[in-house]
């Protein structure tokens, strides 16, 4: 293998695949990054066999081949090359580079010990639009669970159905669920559930303003946009009905400024209970008062004005659930609902045409 590539293509390919190289592994050739020529392009790939991305960068191929050498050692080598084009030539199990007066040898393992990338016939997929699907990513993937006990809650539920799809995630404590109108998927029905980790890569790499096939390869599920492809591991299993928690009859409702309830939980929430994070939300007609204490460490007042309509409520959250909530909430001005001080609460846009919703269990007022 023989080509040449400026240090800035090499350089964004090895920064977008760097995240699915593994920090630590038993298997030698993951530490590497696979290089392999194609036309008038370079394809550099790394994995960690849950996740593996896949990029495609110009250069001028002078000898096909591929090979793979540490992906690491050569991001930092490309980093400190100086800006002038990238020789690269394979000899045996070594790999040659050379860039203005620097001359660099790097030993490689040979491409066939590089894990092979799931088969995925991105032809029978769903199309897309990037924006949509950065936008169901950023609102969703906050809500998964992180315990180990309930597996099938570690990822993003995933629905996809001509002329819809949504995204769902949820931890038991609070849910988010974002709905969005697509032209047509293309690859019929689905309900896939997808490892955050990977949606993750994905709104890393795309940048919102083109298209993606998404298409499913037995228990994979691939990403493409020609030059950027990101593969992952399906979560097995059945989702919980999620539809079943979400409340039809909370009759309490709440308007208010997010930004201003987003500070006043900031500023409560430094004395919550380390163990419970507990904030009290008492809901009044023109003002909700929010309150906090910690008997080793001191007490919290504050009062965000909002409009509110229905009986007074004392109500209590985990501050960081309400926070991560409305850290995420795309809106100005917020809809609270509520029923019960033992109900979930649900916060939506409050005038917006955006499918979203979360939700978020109350905790019990007294111990």
């Amino acid at each position: 293998m023989k080509l040449t590539i400026t240090r800035q293509n090499l350089h964004q390919g090895l920064a977008a695949v760097a995240a699915s190289i593994p920090t630590r592994t038993t298997l030698p050739v993951l530490s590497n990054v696979l290089l392999e020529t194609d036309d008038n392009a370079l394809w550099i790939s790394g994995t960690d066999l849950d996740v593996s991305i896949r990029i495609k960068v110009p250069a001028q191929i002078a000898e096909g081949g591929a090979i793979t050498i540490p992906g690491k050692k050569l991001q930092e080598l490309t980093r400190e090359l100086p800006d002038e084009p990238v020789d690269l030539h394979v000899r045996g199990h070594q790999v040659e580079i050379d860039c203005g007066y620097s001359r660099v040898k790097l030993n490689g393992l040979p491409s066939e010990e590089f894990p092979n990338l799931p088969a995925i016939e991105f032809e029978e997929g769903w199309k897309v639009p990037e924006k949509s699907l950065l936008a169901l990513i950023n609102a969703t993937s906050f809500a998964v669970s992180n315990e180990e006990s309930r597996p099938i809650l570690n990822g993003v539920l995933w629905e996809l159905d001509d002329p819809l799809m949504s995204m769902v995630a949820t931890n038991g404590h609070r849910l988010a669920r974002m709905s969005v109108k697509v032209e047509s998927t293309g690859g019929g029905r689905a309900d896939l559930i997808v490892p955050p980790v990977a949606l993750a890569q994905v709104a890393r790499l795309y940048d919102g303003d083109g298209e993606v096939t998404v298409a499913r390869g037995g228990n994979h599920l691939g990403f493409s946009s020609g030059d950027k492809e990101v593969y992952t591991r399906l979560i097995d299993g059945k989702y919980p009905n999620y539809e079943q928690v979400i409340p039809k009859d909370n009759d309490r409702t709440a308007r208010v400024k997010r930004t201003a309830m987003e500070a006043a939980v900031r500023r409560i929430a430094v004395v919550a209970s380390a163990s419970t994070r507990r904030v009290k939300m008492s809901f009044e007609s023109e003002r909700v008062h929010l309150n906090a204490m910690t008997p080793d460490l001191g007490e919290a007042h504050d009062e965000v004005e909002l409009d509110y309509e229905g009986e007074g409520l004392e109500i209590g959250f985990n501050a960081n659930y309400l926070l991560e909530v409305l850290r995420n909430m795309p809106a100005d001005e917020i809809r609270m609902a509520f029923k019960t001080a033992e109900r979930a609460a649900t916060i939506e846009p409050a005038d917006s045409d955006l499918d979203y919703l979360c939700l978020i269990m109350p905790l019990r007022l007294v111990d």
